[in-house]
């Protein structure tokens, strides 16, 4: 009788564990992955979806005034961009799991939503708000300069051809037979509106339900909550946590996979060749990130956090 008891104990721990969950999970994702990749060779080899693809082909024709390659600036503005958006999302995992148990009052008080009226807010928010607060200047300068460069082209859906072309690109991604593109004169159809969705669809939501749950803005706007109830914000706010996180992934992957070389080349070293100087400068980037990363302790924020308000326990 000892036995089967024993085994019904080491299952039920096993489920129980804090890994069981990830690895399901993972498993799921692994499982979908792979028959979806089935699906559609599958559906390559079909005569409708060959027709298709030969006549979308992945990418729409730009204005002839559209800017052909990817200036330095650019390459700038997406290094900040992961840089800001690494410790915007670690910051706001942090705030979900209350990790730093210290909170942070403002010295002197500020005007509108900075106006703190002797309120304290855990030091986790206060560090989430700032790197907030830059990501949003670094935004404001991005928007200006691809309006008046003419890079907003680049970035948005200007006919409804990308629709199928979109669907082509998916397929082809799919069948893992890679769609031939040049990113250095124009996106593919899918990343296209993928980008349209980061960068005008999903950043401005960040911004509006990142302001919408600040508890200056609680504290300004109450009635704000009978409009727009905080467990809707909050909701918003994580999916699109969760469309940067999963856009994050799938950019790198498909950057790697797609040419790593040329791909780097382009965002890193603005030229449209396959040496090693942009692999060399990702990888200085990556040792940026990861100081940044065990710099950003609990002590440094405290520290940090000093300098514009109070912190206690």
């Amino acid at each position: 009788m000892s036995a089967p008891t024993k085994t019904r104990y080491t299952a039920k721990a096993a489920m129980e564990s804090r890994w069981f969950k990830p690895l399901v999970v993972s498993l799921g994702i692994i499982l979908v992955f792979g028959l979806a990749v089935l699906a559609a060779r599958l559906l390559r080899n079909t005569q409708p979806v060959g027709d298709f693809i030969e006549r979308y082909h992945g990418t729409t024709a730009l204005p002839v005034d559209a800017p052909v390659g990817i200036p330095p600036w650019l390459g700038w503005q997406h290094f900040l961009n992961m840089f800001l958006m690494l410790f915007i999302i670690r910051s706001g995992w942090q705030i979900r799991n209350s990790s730093l148990p210290m909170n942070w009052r403002r010295k002197k008080p500020g005007r509108f939503l900075f106006k703190n009226p002797g309120k304290k807010i855990n030091l986790a928010i206060w560090w989430h708000l700032s790197w907030d607060t830059l990501w949003v200047l670094n935004g404001v300068v991005f928007f200006a300069l691809i309006f008046a460069t003419g890079q907003w082209m680049r970035l948005v859906p200007l006919s409804w051809d990308v629709l199928p072309n979109a669907l082509s690109v998916a397929i082809q991604y799919l069948s893992l037979d890679w769609p031939l593109e040049n990113g250095w004169v124009n996106y593919n159809s899918l990343q296209i509106l993928t980008y349209f969705l980061t960068v005008f669809i999903a950043s401005p939501l960040a911004i509006v339900t990142g302001v919408r749950m600040s508890p200056a803005f609680q504290t300004r706007v109450p009635q704000a909550n009978k409009l727009v109830p905080m467990s809707v914000t909050r909701r918003v706010h994580f999916i699109v946590m969760l469309w940067f996180a999963v856009f994050i992934l799938v950019h790198v992957t498909l950057v790697f996979a797609t040419g790593a070389l040329r791909n780097l080349n382009h965002m890193y070293a603005s030229q449209d060749n396959n040496d090693w100087i942009g692999f060399l400068i990702f990888s200085a980037s990556l040792l940026v990130l990861v100081g940044g990363w065990f710099a950003a302790s609990p002590v440094t924020i405290r520290y940090l956090a000093s300098f514009s308000g109070n912190v206690t326990r």
